[in-house]
């Protein structure tokens, strides 16, 4: 069983950077592939970054290529997710997820975070 814990949202302006970070509970949680999505409203919910448990492979949806990172320090349960040159298309509630293999599809991860809402103004 894992429990995650955002934090670092708010709001910047385009250009600008924000660190997105995620708080795990759980014995088991350097076994469990790391990720974070969103989900703008009236928009589905779409896969961002994903790490693998040791932290040797990730994978990035095109649009934020370039511009985000994610990392993991599986000492201290947490995972983050740097996000610079940030635009509004980027608005949005990040969740972050916990799931057993690195894939893009929401249904792979059985824990998800409660979110943290992104706005970034024009």
């Amino acid at each position: 069983q894992v429990q995650l814990v955002e934090s670092g949202g708010g709001l910047v302006q385009a250009g600008g950077s924000l660190r997105l970070s995620c708080a795990a509970s759980g014995r088991t949680f350097s076994t469990y592939t790391m990720g974070w999505f969103r989900q703008a409203p009236k928009k589905e919910r779409e896969f961002v970054a994903a790490i693998s448990w040791p932290g040797d492979m990730t994978y990035y949806v095109d649009s934020v290529k370039g511009r985000f990172t994610i990392s993991r320090e599986n000492a201290k349960k947490t995972v983050s997710l740097q996000m610079n040159s940030l635009n509004p298309e980027d608005t949005a509630v990040y969740y972050c997820v916990a799931g057993s293999r690195l894939s893009v599809v929401a249904a792979t991860y059985s824990y998800w975070g409660q979110g943290t809402q992104v706005t970034v103004s024009s």
